[in-house]
């Protein structure tokens, strides 16, 4: 459309359009009778349907609600989300008497799920024994180090197989998850992570660069499960949204299956340790259930997020509006605790990695607050708390940043200088651009979607980074 046509949009109708759409999307997404691919068709459509009407000469907010009208093969869905959301002024086009009966989930899902699952579980205990690393075997080193560095490319492909199955990816995009997987498989295997001995002699394979690569190559991977799960669709902002609502689902269920099999692990090990098989227990933990459970879990953890997201969405928003306040009180603390710490140059390097750690928690919580806000709501006041967080959490990276440069003009670089210099300017950067944005919105000069969309086009950098630190510092620190 010709940006000086009378007829296009004005960039206020746009965003109003786009954040209209971005809801009903992700509302559609959560309905189990319809499946992601048909929701992507019908996005489309719906689309095609606003552009039409705006240009027949409907303004924004009309296009939408006639657009929504017409899509027939979603009344009864619609009517639902009318009558949960009165507030929408599209209510009254869309309430129909109609009502939906969601379709019973099939039985193969659930078995490509156990399937792949098993597969990754005994992908990972073949390895783990090839290594030696059980609780009988005599470990080789550079194998173990290479199992250990290689342990998310156990489970990643069965991952991405089962979301790009589900989600009906194109060949073209198959192709390029699995050229992905491939190149990152090369690149652990054959770059230059053994360290060389020193005066002793001994080389030893565990070096910076492999511990790196081990800790970095699980965010590549989980780019390409992105990739998956969006059905290849990468430069779609409501996608890559979508996939970030996927992973704050995705942990809080893989935490609370951790946490169930924790707990019955304890009951296993009281109940055989009183009649004397407790040392059994933990040898078939170590060599079969980890190995086989863990893996396993990966794969269910995704399967309830797809299949339950309607119970998942209560819990995800109460969360973040929890733990919100507390990690504030959590920063506000660590700013008195490096403000008695002494000299940066003498900051601990324990301190530096928690507030790593900090940092990544805060740019979570912002994250899925985003992903579960309703990008039409004026700002409020958990909006002006997330700000101070990131302010907060702004002021402790810029004293983190100054601390790690004071360190490296001392000792000079490192891997694990470098990478975590890398990683602080990189949030630094996105938590400056999601507080500046929210300033914007607090002042009427932006909307919240566009919080959401500056948050969608950042996020690849970090697996970019990640690429950098797993290809290239074995080559650039070669040895170390």
């Amino acid at each position: 459309m010709n940006p000086q046509d009378s007829t296009a949009p004005a960039p206020e109708a746009a965003e109003t359009i786009e954040a209209q759409i971005a809801q009903w999307r992700q509302y559609v997404l959560r309905r189990q009778a319809i499946s992601p691919a048909d929701v992507d068709e019908l996005e489309d459509h719906l689309r095609a349907q606003v552009d039409d009407l705006t240009a027949s000469g409907l303004d924004a907010s009309e296009a939408f609600l006639v657009a929504i009208r017409r899509l027939g093969d979603v009344d009864a869905m619609s009517s639902e989300y009318a009558r949960e959301h009165s507030d929408r002024m599209w209510k009254q086009l869309a309430l129909t008497p109609a009502a939906d009966a969601p379709a019973a989930r099939a039985w193969v899902e659930p078995v490509v799920v156990i399937a792949a699952g098993l597969g990754a579980g005994i992908a990972l205990k073949i390895a783990l024994a090839v290594a030696g690393l059980t609780t009988h075997g005599n470990p080789d080193d550079a194998a173990a180090a290479a199992v250990l560095r290689t342990l998310s490319l156990y489970v990643a492909p069965f991952l991405i197989a089962y979301l790009g199955w589900k989600r009906r990816l194109p060949l073209r995009a198959i192709l390029g998850v699995t050229a992905g997987v491939a190149g990152i498989a090369l690149a652990l295997a054959l770059l230059p992570f053994t360290r060389p001995g020193g005066a002793e002699g001994y080389a030893t394979p565990f070096g910076d660069t492999s511990v790196l690569a081990a800790l970095h190559a699980p965010v590549i991977l989980w780019a390409l499960v992105g990739v998956a799960y969006m059905g290849g669709r990468i430069l779609s902002g409501d996608r890559r949204m979508d996939f970030v609502r996927f992973t704050g689902e995705f942990v809080v269920y893989y935490a609370l299956l951790a946490l169930g099999g924790m707990v019955l692990l304890g009951i296993a090990f009281a109940m055989f340790g009183m009649v004397g098989f407790g040392t059994q227990v933990i040898e078939a933990y170590v060599d079969w259930i980890l190995p086989i459970c863990v893996p396993g879990a990966v794969l269910i953890a995704a399967w309830l997020v797809e299949a339950k997201q309607h119970v998942i969405e209560n819990i995800a928003p109460v969360l973040t509006r929890v733990f919100t306040p507390l990690t504030l009180i959590m920063l506000l603390t660590l700013l008195a605790v490096i403000g008695t710490a002494g000299a940066l140059a003498e900051v601990d390097r324990d301190l530096l990695i928690l507030m790593d750690a900090v940092l990544i928690l805060v740019l979570g919580l912002s994250l899925y607050a985003v992903s579960a806000r309703d990008p039409l709501a004026r700002p409020g006041w958990f909006d002006g708390l997330q700000l101070a967080t990131i302010a907060a959490a702004m002021a402790v990276d810029a004293i983190m940043l100054t601390a790690m440069l004071v360190r490296i003009a001392e000792f000079g670089f490192s891997p694990n200088k470098t990478a975590a210099l890398g990683l602080n300017l990189l949030v630094l950067v996105h938590l400056a651009g999601h507080a500046w944005l929210t300033i914007l919105a607090f002042r009427g000069r932006t909307r919240f979607a566009e919080i959401a969309r500056w948050h969608t086009r950042y996020l690849p950098l970090y697996a970019a980074w990640a690429v950098v630190v797993v290809v290239a510092f074995p080559l650039i620190f070669r040895g170390a």
